[in-house]
């Protein structure tokens, strides 16, 4: 009956995937299907229906040696993860926007394969000796703890003013077929987390690197790792990958407990993490159709964010709140394409958890088309059971842009914004007499401090001070830190061609009480950069299918703002930058105590040849005295790199 039931699912993706037609009933019962297909993956033929798809598709380019497009050999080097980014934001994206997710998918899989012959190092890093028993946990989500406030207390640290100078590299991995850290690890006694751009997915001893458990998934790993203790004692690993899949495994075994496609439309992708609360999930749904819109031939825009409450146990969605409405026929654009609307609204932070209130706080991006709404580049509170409206905050209305805006194309919306999104995860914050309020960061270089409680159903800003310019691609991006009255805001700023622009980028300290600036350690480029390889623009760059991987871009980057979420203790805030430096700032002075670069190439531990790059996305992680650092990331022009760095105080032996 198995074999059979087998039989009648590789049928089923063959009849749909293998078509080109995009009938939403057709497109409900792959993605009800996906799941499936993916966990049985060893026994269903999917390459080969890659194949299939590449033939049809992609051979009369590829396997032409006349159009000088790279061979299926050349396209075989790199990782699945690489491959969906060419066809869903890269060059080849006018190529692939006839083809649905999944198709890609399986295109991605074909080409990529396994790399086996990649990891022949595994068998050697192997754990000799069974880990302990112990179950602190130093890192379970993205933000620290349900406030997102990024903060380490001395004791778990194990870091301060006295020692942090001394910081040494103990270990290293590089990770093959990838040129993008992203996934921020979990930390859970002496066991380190991480997954990777390639699919993999690793329990590593935290102290030496060896490898406890290991397994693979067929799409990237892109969410950071969430660690959920449910309230049967279960223990269970959350993350998502980059085909919008859900999967929740046993930390122990790396045994998945059940997975879930959660994507509402076909160009969902999950940019932010997974909160964890009472047995529930909480899921940013995010949309690359904002990148799509930049092809001359797409009909822009359809898709919107969206937050969905989970089972966390089960998987079972309870309920999903959408950031707009379905989008509806608009009009015809000036190359005589349709143009729909509303969309947009993306959901890339983190949720916040209420727990006083029962309330969860996120922040929104921009509209990607015509009418705006009222809930894009917003922060949004809903009721934590029924996912309700309890109130909105939205900075500016009419935000309303798309890839199209950077090279002039006809989706480019009338009267466009500036893609000023909030993507910096809100952070729940304590005031004196038991009062709270709610920091939250945006790409315009404004922080923003709400009233939780305000009255009526539109919130109420309690102070709002603006340390940059910001940009589509400057600002505040990935995460601040909060220690104590103290918030620490990284900004990114990267340089334009505009004489009105005065990019700052660095690490502002405010006071949470009134927004005034406590200190701010402004960065500089320390190197005299070649400005014929400056990188497009954004999307752009990645579009152009520019790599950024020379010696001498990595010998002085184009980007040295801090993107990346920071990390603050006490009496430290740790911040990573674009240019691959990590640095350790005096939390009271701004004084810089410690900084390493790490764009640089590895001897990796696990035996193969690395190399460091931007800092982006993953905030540093601190541990009893380690501190472990993600560097690589090229998705926008920054450095490519593929390591994980473990440095520890260093014990005066």
């Amino acid at each position: 009956m198995k074999k059979f039931l087998l039989i009648v699912t590789v049928l089923l993706v063959l009849a749909f995937v293998a078509t080109s037609e995009r009938l939403p009933v057709r497109e409900k019962l792959v993605r009800s299907m996906q799941a499936f297909a993916m966990r049985h993956a060893d026994q269903l033929p999917l390459a080969r229906i890659g194949a299939y798809l590449f033939d049809k598709n992609c051979a009369s380019c590829h396997d032409n040696p006349a159009m000088n497009a790279p061979t299926r050999e050349v396209l075989s080097q790199q990782s699945r993860e690489s491959l969906m980014i060419t066809m869903e934001f890269g060059k080849m994206q006018p190529m692939a926007a006839h083809l649905s997710k999944q198709q890609r998918g399986l295109i991605a899989l074909y080409l990529g394969g396994d790399g086996e012959d990649q990891y022949d190092w595994v068998a050697e890093m192997q754990c000799q000796q069974p880990g302990s028993d112990e179950q602190q946990s130093f890192v379970s989500n993205w933000g620290f703890g349900p406030e997102n406030r990024r903060y380490v207390d001395s004791a778990l640290a194990g870091i301060n003013r006295d020692n942090v100078a001394t910081l040494e590299l103990a270990w290293s991995y590089a990770f093959p077929r990838v040129t993008d850290m992203r996934s921020q690890p979990a930390i859970l006694g002496d066991t380190i987390f991480i997954g990777d751009k390639a699919g993999r997915l690793y329990a590593l001893d935290r102290f030496s690197g060896c490898i406890r458990a290991h397994t693979k998934v067929l799409s990237g790993i892109r969410s950071a790792l969430t660690l959920a203790k449910l309230s049967n004692g279960k223990t269970l690993l959350i993350f998502a990958d980059s085909l919008a899949t859900l999967f929740a495994m046993d930390p122990d075994t790396l045994e998945i407990a059940w997975q879930k496609p959660v994507g509402i439309s076909d160009y969902s992708v999950i940019s932010g993490s997974i909160s964890y609360y009472h047995d529930r999930l909480f899921v940013p749904i995010s949309s690359y159709e904002s990148a799509a819109a930049g092809s001359p031939n797409h009909a822009c825009c359809t898709s919107h964010g969206a937050v969905i409450a989970m089972d966390a146990a089960s998987g079972d969605i309870e309920w999903t709140w959408h950031a707009t409405e379905e989008a509806v026929l608009q009009g015809i654009n000036s190359d005589g394409n349709e143009q729909f609307g509303p969309s947009g609204a993306s959901v890339w932070a983190t949720p916040a958890i209420d727990e006083k209130r029962k309330r969860i706080y996120f922040g929104t991006g921009n509209n990607f088309s015509h009418p705006a709404s009222s809930t894009s580049d917003a922060i949004i509170a809903l009721d934590i059971d029924t996912g309700n409206l309890v109130w909105k905050f939205q900075a500016v209305f009419g935000d309303v842009w798309n890839g199209a805006c950077l090279n002039g194309g006809a989706n480019c919306p009338e009267n466009a914004g500036e893609d000023f999104d909030f993507g910096s995860s809100v952070i729940i914050a304590d005031l004196p007499q038991g009062k709270q309020l709610l920091l939250a960061g945006r790409k315009s270089g404004e922080v923003f401090a709400l009233d939780p409680d305000p009255e009526g159903m539109e919130g109420s800003v309690l102070w709002r001070n603006r340390i940059s310019q910001g940009t589509s691609n400057g600002g505040i991006h990935w995460g601040m830190a909060l220690a104590g009255d103290a918030l620490f805001v990284p900004v990114s700023d990267p340089e334009r061609d505009d004489p009105d622009y005065t990019p700052r980028p660095g690490l502002t300290a405010m006071d949470i009480g009134n927004g005034e600036i406590l200190w701010e350690r402004l960065l500089e480029r320390d190197c005299d950069y070649d400005y014929s390889s400056k990188p497009l623009i954004g999307l752009e760059n990645t579009r152009s299918g520019n790599r950024q991987d020379s010696p001498e871009q990595y010998a002085c980057s184009f980007y040295f703002g801090l993107s990346a979420a920071v990390t603050a203790t006490p009496e430290l805030v740790f911040g990573g930058g674009l240019d691959g430096s990590i640095r350790a700032y005096d939390a009271e002075t701004g004084e810089i105590l410690w900084q390493v670069k790490t764009a640089i190439p590895f001897a990796a531990s696990n035996g193969i040849e690395g190399h460091g790059g931007a800092i982006d996305v993953a905030g540093p992680l601190l541990a009893n005295g380690w501190l472990y650092v993600l560097s690589g990331y090229s998705m926008f022009g920054q450095l490519p790199g593929n390591m994980l760095l473990a440095y520890r105080v260093s014990t005066g032996m």
